[in-house]
């Protein structure tokens, strides 16, 4: 026993969610329907998809257009 008498088990115990919450309900829409966690993560970055696309296209384009074999450099390195 403790000389405080604070029992940690009693207060987990206590401290979890009671089954009767009256703000449950409240809390619900949180969760559903376009608040999902999918459609929060989608709409964090908006235009990531169309930057990766355009991203790709452009080395894609680089590498088989623009693709030269001198690099700066001459050969009296």
């Amino acid at each position: 026993p403790s000389i405080t008498g604070f029992d940690p088990k009693k207060f987990a115990a206590a401290s979890g969610q009671r089954a009767g919450d009256p703000w449950s309900r409240a809390e619900a829409w949180r969760y559903t329907g376009p608040f999902t966690r999918f459609n929060r993560f989608k709409s964090a970055f908006p235009g990531l998809g169309i930057a990766t696309v355009a991203f790709a296209g452009y080395v894609a384009a680089e590498h088989f257009f623009f693709n030269t074999e001198e690099h700066g450099h001459g050969e009296e390195h």
